[in-house]
């Protein structure tokens, strides 16, 4: 599968269309984010179940702001509308293949429960007030 191109029109969508979406953060001035382009497009055609964008930062500005991406390339991965991973720095193939089995081996019901009970201890919403 081609991997999607995201833009501040279409990023709300694409992701709530996607229960489990990858997100390659780049330039096309980055040395490193040209590197891991084969190493992406490569594991899109590998795991055809899932899907691959990209966020060019230097026409999404706003995106990447939104996201405070200070590096680039930056992996991020989105499951059910949750951002479990991210991480700068190209990763060699390996690595991007351990991380993907690694987000599909999470219980996303656990997840949503760790983040619950982390808003409530710092007093986030859902926090009763005294």
């Amino acid at each position: 599968m081609a991997t999607v191109e995201l833009t501040k029109e279409n990023f709300d969508q694409t992701v709530s269309e996607n229960p489990f979406l990858l997100i390659d953060f780049w330039a096309g001035w980055c040395r490193p984010c040209l590197q891991f382009a084969p190493v992406y497009e490569k594991a899109s055609e590998a795991h055809p179940d899932l899907v691959f964008a990209k966020v060019d930062t230097e026409a999404q500005q706003e995106l990447a702001a939104a996201f405070e991406i200070s590096s680039i390339p930056t992996l991020m991965i989105v499951r059910e509308q949750v951002a479990i991973f991210s991480q700068p720095g190209a990763l060699p193939e390996a690595a991007l293949t351990d991380i993907i089995g690694q987000a599909r081996a999470l219980d996303m019901d656990e997840v949503r429960a760790k983040i619950a009970a982390d808003q409530q201890a710092a007093g986030g919403p859902g926090t009763p007030k005294g």
